[in-house]
This record gives C-alpha cells, sequence and structure tokens, in this order.
C-alpha cells in the first residue's frame, strides 16, 4: 500500500475560495428572502448575452469575506477571462483566477481544469474552500484527505438555487477555524 505524505499547510494565509459562477452565483432561483437581481451581461468572447440571477445578499457576504481577508477569493469558472464584467456588476475588489484566462466558450472549459485547480492550491499549502456545482468529484484521494485533515471545505450547491445561506455560515466558520488556528 502507497503511503501519501500529507500536504503542508503555509500558517498565516487564509483559505483560498475557488468560487465557481454559473450554478453557485448565478441561479435560477437564489432567494435569500428577498427577490433576486438580474442582469444580462455581454460576453465579447462569445458574441452573445447571458442573463444573470443572484441574491444580493450573497454577493456581499462573497465581497465581505474577501476584503476582510478571511479568505482569498479567486474565480474558478468559464467566466475567469471575462470576470472583470462580473466584478463591475457585482461590486467586487479583482479577484484572482484560478484557470487560464484565454477565451473559452462557455461550457468548453472541463472539469480536470477545475480540479487541477483545487489540487495546486492544496499542493502549495493552502486550505482550499471550493463551491461548484458540477465539478466536484467524488473519491478524489487528494480532496478527500484535505476534507480528513479539516484543510479543505467543498460545497456543491443546487444548481436552481446557487450558494444558500447556510453554505456561506460554513465557510465563514472554516475560515474562522482555519485563521484562529494561526493566530
Amino acid at each position: 500500500m502507497e503511503i501519501e505524505p500529507d500536504l503542508p499547510v503555509v500558517p498565516d494565509l487564509p483559505p483560498v475560495w475557488l468560487l465557481d459562477v454559473d450554478g453557485v452565483v448565478n441561479a435560477r432561483r437564489p432567494g435569500w428572502g428577498r427577490s433576486a437581481r438580474r442582469a444580462d451581461v455581454w460576453s465579447e468572447a462569445d458574441r452573445c448575452e447571458y442573463p444573470l440571477r443572484w441574491a444580493g445578499a450573497l454577493v456581499d457576504r462573497i465581497r465581505s469575506l474577501h476584503v476582510s481577508g478571511a479568505v482569498e477569493v479567486r474565480w474558478c469558472s468559464t467566466w475567469c477571462p471575462e470576470a472583470d464584467l462580473l466584478e463591475r456588476l457585482w461590486q467586487l475588489p479583482a479577484l484572482g483566477r484560478a484557470l487560464d484566462c484565454d477565451p473559452v466558450p462557455k461550457g468548453e472549459l472541463g472539469w480536470p481544469v477545475k480540479l487541477a485547480a483545487a489540487r495546486a492550491v492544496l499542493a502549495a499549502g493552502r486550505t482550499l474552500v471550493w463551491t461548484d456545482d458540477e465539478a466536484i468529484p467524488t473519491g478524489d484521494r487528494m480532496l478527500d484527505r484535505a476534507v480528513a485533515r479539516g484543510t479543505a471545505l467543498l460545497i456543491a450547491p443546487d444548481p436552481g438555487r446557487g450558494l444558500r445561506p447556510a453554505d456561506l455560515d460554513a465557510i465563514e466558520a472554516f475560515a474562522r477555524l482555519r485563521n484562529d488556528g494561526h493566530d
């Protein structure tokens, strides 16, 4: 039986949050106790307009967690090449991009690229939060070990609802635990 060494953990750095967009922030019925916000966003790469629906309170919490330094949010989405459009729409600061930023038509970026981004975060010794409605695999040895060790939190929301308040509570608690453990 092959023994896999534990991944290093770099102290004093917040968790990296790999954030997908469609089915996570952009959802058909995001709710959160208020009407969904809506906008159409023109994609220059795809030469078409995409309708977006999101909960304002969700975006507010994402912004707050990132700006406070509790987490380091990185886009991990087919939106990476045009994430600046989302940052302006949602009044987010410029966030890192976990994926190659060459224009790729939406839906053509495979799950293996997202998994490689998550593994790279862990291999760099960072704790990981990964929110994706489709790409988080089951039975991945590295991810399973990281979850068991408490160095990864994986959330796969219902794509019709996106992230819910309880998901953000879990992310906040995970970040607090990671950050308090390194003071």
